[in-house]
């Protein structure tokens, strides 16, 4: 078996951008150091390095970094490259006017799911997210989709080192209860969200194969007064409908 190569500061160095990235306000190297545990003598020469690049700004105030515009353009690139959105859209497009609520296509991101493209319901009261937006996996139809697809050894390593967090009353937090709601959705082919992630929230999800290097998922949101009992079936036949003409598509230009 193939050892793989280490490189420790290249791991602590994407670890400070990913912590950067996720506050509103920026950090400051104390408060980068104190939450990863990581030397400030260490977060001030990565984040040094990282300023240097464009990656990271420093606020010369506030001394709090934020993300730079060369790590913008990098994700801008790296959006662009992820093609099989284009072939998407237009039947995301027919979805939302099938089910006219919004309509989001994302893939599997480590233990995150990342929106890459969503067509908006009409309506004036609906569900949006920004493009790039990082859901937890073990949150609402997508990451139960995508759980789903993982060998039982893994699922179970991956239950044992994940910390369980009740988003809602109707969130499952119970392993052995989500491991049997995994193998309705492997039987199904689809995934459900009652409320299980936002209160008064309900979602639909089918999985699209994997393409290249990428494992998405296309899926429904809506509020519970418009994803009614009554036509929860229905949507879910069209997002499943959805999925396989996207599947079909990209399988002519693999």
């Amino acid at each position: 078996m193939t050892k793989k190569y280490q490189a420790p500061i290249v791991k602590k160095a994407f670890i400070i951008l990913k912590a950067i990235s996720q506050s509103s306000h920026g950090l400051r190297i104390s408060e980068i150091s104190s939450m990863l545990n990581i030397s400030k003598s260490t977060v001030h020469g990565i984040t040094a390095a990282l300023e240097d690049q464009g990656a990271i700004n420093r606020d010369s105030v506030s001394k709090r970094y934020t993300i730079g515009i060369t790590l913008m353009e990098l994700g801008k690139a790296a959006y662009e490259r992820i093609d099989f959105k284009n072939v998407a859209r237009p039947i995301m497009e027919e979805l939302m006017e099938q089910c006219q609520e919004s309509v989001f296509l994302g893939i599997r991101n480590d233990d995150r799911v990342t929106v890459i493209d969503i067509v908006e319901s009409r309506k004036d009261f609906k569900i949006t997210s920004p493009i790039g937006t990082a859901l937890p996996l073990l949150a609402g139809a997508t990451g139960k989709l995508f759980l789903s697809m993982m060998e039982p050894k893994d699922l179970q390593k991956y239950f044992d080192s994940n910390h369980w967090v009740r988003f809602t009353p109707n969130t499952i937090t119970d392993p052995k209860q989500y491991a049997k709601e995994l193998e309705k959705v492997r039987k199904a082919g689809f995934s459900t969200d009652d409320e299980e992630y936002i209160s008064g929230v309900r979602a639909v999800a089918a999985p699209i194969k994997q393409y290249g290097g990428y494992i998405p998922a296309i899926w429904v949101v809506g509020f519970k007064a418009s994803m009614t009992p009554k036509k929860i079936p229905a949507i879910i036949e069209q997002t499943i409908d959805a999925a396989d003409r996207i599947n079909k598509k990209l399988s002519l230009q693999q």
